[in-house]
């Protein structure tokens, strides 16, 4: 089996080993990055909606700046809502916060009943810079 290629943001790789997954795969001149969730240090949900967002988005950030990616290289997305016709709105608008200037990536949202305990989550995938 090939070696991975795992990106690890500072400070966070205790939880990502505890949990059994990879951050994020460089792979092909492209990075892979696992569902991003608005947790605090330890894990648990942060219990506003938007600033668990907010959290979400910038565990995602620090995941690309270990890559020396920015939001800009992201090409593909998929977030994923808990009751999203609630909270859609208020999840939406921390977005251009981040975002950055069209042309915007792809985007796929997903309503679901259950994420461990979050209402939104936030996958990517980037192109490395070259």
């Amino acid at each position: 089996m090939a070696q991975r290629d795992v990106v690890f943001p500072a400070g966070r790789q205790a939880l990502y080993e505890r949990n059994r997954y990879s951050p994020a795969i460089r792979s092909n001149g492209f990075l892979f990055v696992s569902g991003q969730v608005g947790s605090t240090e330890d894990g648990s949900p942060e219990a506003d909606l938007e600033e668990q967002t907010r959290r979400a988005f910038n565990n995602l950030k620090a995941i690309l700046a270990a890559a020396d990616c920015t939001f800009d290289h992201v090409v593909d997305v998929t977030v994923f809502m808990v009751d999203p016709q609630a909270k859609f709105e208020t999840i939406w608008k921390v977005v251009p916060e981040f975002w950055g200037n069209a042309p915007h990536p792809t985007l796929t949202a997903v309503g679901v009943t259950w994420l461990y305990g979050f209402d939104f989550e936030i996958k990517v995938i980037a192109r490395l810079p070259e």
